[in-house]
Order: structure tokens, then sequence, then C-alpha cells
């Protein structure tokens, strides 16, 4: 195959490949996921057939990691890990501690160094976000206190592991990292660690308040601005670069990781009101980069392990579906949450998945881990995906079971929890009924509007601009050209016709005509208390009905209908134009 073709194969064997596998793994009732690690290994060096370039795997795989912490920023809901953080933050804290300290204690017991069993450790005591999604969603379970709970937990230990990817390196040399200097007195090399960790945290909240202050100002604007131009490629392109800049521009100024800075500009692009439309048009490009993350992280995985050392992927898998689980379910109790709950957060937590391997691979890169125990790592995040399914079916056997040994433990605490998410979940609501009210009062006031869909309601309701006036100012004057229409949010405009004057209140609206005939106007509009209008250009118009050739049609009807009633009535229209 010729050299130039390469990326090319990669990537379309890749998707073949894991479109293939994927599907039987869904057909197993498995997550996808499990597909696209085989399919990786399919494709990997250790087994016969096709071997793709694993040095642009690897690039690719980094493109995935940088969609992936961006996807994982965007869904970021501070709200919900504030309401569940009595739960969430000391049980996923205490969690991780215990699970990578008895990851450390197991690997000493195979001869590992401290740095390996570090980094084992952090491996297996995160879980897959995207395992734990599917589980939930099939269960019915997402909006469930129970599940909140564990997606808050889930939030918890991703944040925990963004750091443990920041901090990692600088403690690389004295965990034991190839290029350590043996010279180095302890002090000294104690004092140089310390001072590097703090210039890195120096750095890190150096980047954080400049994207807390800025980013919530700029990405907001420009994505708005883009979204009136209403070209769907360039909202997507725009999303994608700010995710993608961000990420190289925080790791060529402050030095910390891409996926840092993708996951920050995934957090800061969650405060615009366009983040729903933002994460719907760029999921379909970060799943594609994420499945080739995953399959190039299967090419790294000789399946041969499995064999050379199945007792220790039994103990991986057994640190992972039970230790972590009991370590979980314990935590929650201690808490004095109900049993349902921990049972609930133990089953979701018995397995690793995407963190684990960025982890994994971080620390084979800087030397802590062998590739051996990247292998062992892999296989636990295989093994323990496909028992997931599994632990549920316990985990709800369990639960009904024991609900009758303790059946009001924690029901208090369960119930006050439940009160505070619905508070949450009512102002999701009330947020998004707002944005609902509005396209439904667009729609009564503009009945032609009726038969657009909700996407271009929404951008049209980007095009409008705020405009205001006071008592006395002429809003629009007679003899000028038509170049927008007013919607009243608030206050009162009075129409100055020749012998008589309309008063118009908030919900009317007035210059449509400019938008349909393009005529002059025919009367003054003039203020008569503060107002709040809605403006309407020409241009942004007409963009909008380019693309929307039906309603253009409907457009020029009532334009010449009211034309025509101009002319027979000689004064105007009932509408102002």
């Amino acid at each position: 195959m010729h050299q130039d073709m390469a990326l090319v194969a990669t990537v379309a064997i890749s998707f073949v490949l894991a479109a293939i596998f994927g599907y039987f793994a869904d057909r197993l009732r498995l997550p996808p996921l499990v597909g696209y690690l085989v399919a990786g290994i399919m494709m990997g060096p250790f087994t016969p057939g096709f071997t793709a370039d694993s040095a642009l795997a690897v690039q690719l795989a980094e493109i995935g990691v940088i969609l992936l912490m961006f996807g994982v920023g965007l869904h970021f809901s501070a709200s919900d890990l504030i309401a569940v953080r009595g739960v969430a933050i000391p049980g996923a804290i205490g969690q991780i501690i215990l699970a990578t300290l008895l990851g450390i204690g197991l690997c000493s017991l195979w001869g590992w160094s401290l740095g390996a069993g570090l980094v084992f450790g952090l491996s297996v005591s995160v879980a897959s976000t995207v395992v734990l999604l599917k589980a939930l969603e099939e269960r019915n379970l997402v909006n469930s206190p129970n599940g909140r709970v564990a997606i808050g937990w889930l939030i918890v230990e991703d944040l925990a592991m963004v750091l443990a990817l920041v901090l990692l390196p600088i403690v690389a040399e004295i965990l034991g990292a190839p290029g350590a200097a043996a010279g180095h007195a302890p002090s000294a090399g104690g004092t140089s660690i310390a001072l590097t960790i703090v210039l890195t945290l120096v750095k890190l909240g150096a980047f954080a308040a400049l994207a807390v202050v800025l980013g919530p100002r700029l990405v907001p604007w420009l994505l708005t601005l883009v979204a009136r131009t209403g070209s769907r490629e360039l909202f997507t392109l725009t999303v994608l670069a700010i995710a993608l800049g961000i990420a190289f521009g925080s790791a060529t100024i402050f030095g910390v990781s891409f996926a840092l800075g993708a996951f920050f500009a995934g957090v800061i692009m969650s405060e615009s009101h366009l983040s729903h439309r933002a994460a719907a048009d760029s999921l379909p490009l970060q799943n594609a980069f994420s499945v080739l993350f995953f399959v190039s992280v299967g090419m790294l995985f000789n399946p041969m392990i499995l064999i050379q050392q199945p007792l220790a992927v039994i103990a991986i898998v057994a640190l992972i579906t039970c230790g972590k689980s009991l370590i979980a379910v314990g935590f929650v109790l201690l808490l004095r949450y109900p049993l349902s709950m921990a049972l609930t957060v133990g089953a979701s937590l018995a397995q690793i998945g995407e963190f684990s391997f960025i982890v994994a691979g971080l620390g084979v890169s800087l030397g802590l881990l062998s590739q051996e125990g990247h292998d062992l790592i892999l296989a636990g995040a295989i093994l323990s995906i496909t028992l997931n399914p599994l632990m549920f079916w316990a985990a709800g056997k369990l639960k009904a079971r024991l609900a009758r040994t303790m059946p009001y433990y924690g029901e208090q605490k369960l119930t006050a929890l439940g009160r505070q998410l619905d508070i949450v979940k009512a102002k999701v609501e009330e947020k998004e009924s707002q944005q609902q009210l509005k396209k439904q009062q667009l729609v009564s006031t503009f009945p032609l509007f009726s038969e657009v869909n909700e996407h271009a309601l929404e951008e049209l309701l980007l095009l409008f601009r705020p405009a205001s006036a006071s008592p006395g100012d002429k809003v629009i004057r007679v003899g000028e050209r038509g170049d927008a229409m007013y919607f009243i949010a608030a206050g009162a405009a009075e129409v100055r016709l020749p012998g008589k004057a309309i008063l118009l209140e908030a919900g009317a609206f007035f210059g449509e005509m400019a938008l349909l005939s393009g005529g002059l106007r025919t009367a003054d509009v003039i203020a008569v208390d503060f107002c709040q209008f809605l403006k309407l250009d020409r241009r942004d118009f007409n963009i909008f009905m380019a693309r929307h050739p039906r309603l253009r049609a409907a457009v020029s009807d009532m334009a010449r209908e009211r034309k025509q009633m101009n002319v027979s009535r000689d004064v105007g229209s009932d509408a102002v134009d």
C-alpha cells in the first residue's frame, strides 16, 4: 500500500471493524465500546492480518481524547454536582484513595515500583462515564436520585483524574521514571519538585481564572454571532475550533495538557444558551474520534496476557468489580444514604474506561508503567465492562433481599436530596420552558412561522436584536426606507396616522411591511412609555427566508395581499408599515 494512503487506510479499516464488532457487542447486550476495543485488537500487531499504522492511530487518538474531554466539560453540571455534593464528593474522593491504595498494594505483591502502582491504582479507581450513562439509560435511572448521584460521583472522579493528569508528569521523576537525576540530594530534589508543583498550579490557576473571566463573556458571544449567520456547518466548525483552539492554546501558553484545555473549553461553552445545540452539532465528530480513540487503545493490547497471566487478570477484575463496588457501597452507607442508592452506585462503578486508558497511556509514556501493566489494565477494562450488566443484575437481586432488613435506613436524607434535585430540575425546566415560550409567542404573533421547525425558530430568535426607546422618541419616521420590524417586549408606542393615532402595547408589532414589501414608512411611531423592542433587520430576515423557500413564498403572497389592501383602502394597512 502506498505510504500516502496510510492515514486513509487506518481510518477506513478502523471504522469498518468498529462498526462490525460494535454491532455484535450490542447484539450481545454489551456496550459498543467493547466492540471498538476488539476492533483495535484485530488491527494491532499482536494478531494476524492487517496491522494499522500505530503512530497515526496514536495521533488520531489524541484528537479523540481532546473531544472526549470537551464532551465531559460540555455536559458538566455544576448545579447537579452541588445538589449531590454531600454524597458524591466525599464518596468519590474516598473511593479513589482507597481503590488507589488497593491497586498499589496489589502491585507491590507483584514486585512493581511505587510509580507503577500509583498509575495502576489511579487507572482502576475511575469508572467510564460512557458505560455508566448507557447502563443508566437502559434502566431509566438517569433522572432518578440514585442515577444523578452516580453521575455526580463520576464527575468528581473525572475532575480528580484531570488533576492527576496535570500532576503526574511533575512527580514522575521522584516516582522512579527514567531521567531522574540520580545525584540529586533528597532535599534538593524535594524542593525542586515542590517548586515545580507550585509553578504548575499557578499556571493552572491563571489559565482557570482567565477561562472563568473571559470565557463566559467571549465564547457565548462568538457562538451567537456565528449562529446568526444561519450556517449550521459554520456553527459546528466554530464549536470544534473553540474546543481544539483552547486545548492547543492552553498547552502552548500555560503548559497544561490538551485534555485539561479541552475540558475547560467544554465547561466554558456549557454556560452558553447554545450549549445544547453545540453538543448536538459536535456529537457526530466526538463519536467518530472517540471510536478511533478506543480502537487505538485496543491496538496496544496484547491478548496473550490473558493466557500468560490469568491470575493477575482475575485479581484486577476482582478489584474493579468487587473491591471498588464494596468501597462505594460502604461510603454511601456511612454517609447514611439508603441501601438502594449504595447498590446502584456500587454497580455503576464496577468497571473502568476512557480515563483509565488516558492515565495508563500517560504512565507508559512517562516510563512509570510497563507495557505489561498497560495490557493488564486493558484486560481489566474489557472484562469489567463486559461483566457490568451482570453487576447491575446482582445489585437488583441484593436490593430486593436486603431492603427488608433496613427499610427506613437513609430515607430522610434521600427525601431531602430529592427536594434539592427537584429544585435544580425545576430551574433547568424553567429555562427550557422560557425558550419554548419565546418560540410559541413568536408563532402566535406571526402565524406564518408555524410551518418551520423548532431548530428554525431557535435560529430566528437569534436574529432578533434588542432595542429601546424613551417616551417621546420616534422609533420610525414617515418617508424613511423600511429596513426592520419591531416587536414590543415592554412599554407602549403610538402610531400617528393622518387624522388618528393607534396605541400599541406589549405583545404588538409594527413595521412588518418593511420586510414584506420594502416600501417607505407611511406613518410615525412614537414611544409613549419606556419601551423594549426586539428588532428584526431586513438582511437577517432575508438570510433566514433563503433557507426556507416555502416561508418565502408565503411572505411574498402576504406582501401582495397587503399591498392591494393599502391601495384599495388608501390608508396604509391595518399593520403599520
